[in-house]
């Protein structure tokens, strides 16, 4: 709700309108590095697996990624990588992972509305992967996936060359989440606020769904929600705008425990 009682208008976050692109990329990376600590408190961490892309709004072929030995908690924006879109480093002095390249280059070549994606080897995740399924309607938290989601079913291994990069990409066609099947989670975005409040609540509905059909499987009947009201959810809850306002907290969060050290 936007009002008061007494009629005066409420402020409500919404994206930054910026002067020139040069503040544009700056708020991109602080927050990009702020999403790899976001992740870290939540475990989504696991050696050098994992990886958070965004585009850069000047050279639109280029993105900024994590180094590749660095731990998530430990990323500031002076971390970050800036590759083009043949992997080769533009600016930064560490390497990046090779799987990283080859999955997110696809995805930011294949859909230029995306300009964020996430993909790391969350534990509920990767257990919900190994079903090769997709998530039921189960929960109001489910629906910002409905008719949203996909799985790719062709696990070969890491990701090393642009075929199988390309194949995720097709796999993802225009949704915001795809489940790699034996491997984990990838989700999209407009901004990369947006993308990462989408992996969380991914890596979260996976642990629903599992906790759900584990309790089926001891004689619960689980309850599916109207297709024709999940499609109507669905909208209300899963746009660009709500993903990216639900971030906002995490960043907040991140302020206040670092006193803002991610931003150097």
């Amino acid at each position: 709700m936007g009002l008061t009682k007494d009629g005066r208008n409420l402020k409500i976050r919404r994206y930054p309108k910026f002067s020139t692109l040069e503040e544009e990329r700056l708020y991109r990376k602080q927050h990009l590095a702020a999403a790899f600590r976001v992740f870290a408190d939540r475990g989504f961490d696991e050696g050098v697996a994992g990886h958070i892309s965004v585009r850069d709004p000047i050279l639109t072929d280029h993105f900024w990624l994590n180094p590749l030995s660095a731990h998530f908690s430990q990323i500031k924006v002076s971390d970050l990588i800036l590759v083009d879109e043949h992997g080769l480093v533009v600016e930064g002095d560490e390497p990046i992972n090779t799987a990283a390249f080859a999955i997110h280059s696809a995805i930011h070549r294949a859909r230029p509305d995306v300009h964020a994606a996430c993909h790391a080897h969350s534990v509920h995740g990767k257990a919900f992967a190994a079903f090769g399924r997709e998530l039921e309607p189960i929960t109001q938290d489910s629906l910002r996936f409905y008719g949203s989601h996909s799985i790719y079913t062709q696990f070969g291994g890491i990701v090393v060359d642009e075929d199988e990069g390309n194949r995720i990409a097709d796999s993802l066609g225009g949704g915001k989440a795809v489940i790699l099947q034996n491997h984990g989670i990838l989700t999209v975005g407009q901004t990369v606020d947006e993308a990462a409040f989408w992996f969380i609540s991914l890596e979260r509905t996976c642990q629903a769904q599992l906790l759900a059909d584990a309790a089926a499987a001891a004689g619960y009947q689980k309850k599916l929600i109207d297709p024709e009201q999940a499609a109507y959810s669905a909208q209300e809850l899963g746009g660009p705008e709500k993903g990216w306002l639900a971030f906002q907290p995490y960043y907040d969060e991140q302020l206040a425990k670092t006193g803002g050290e991610f931003l150097k």
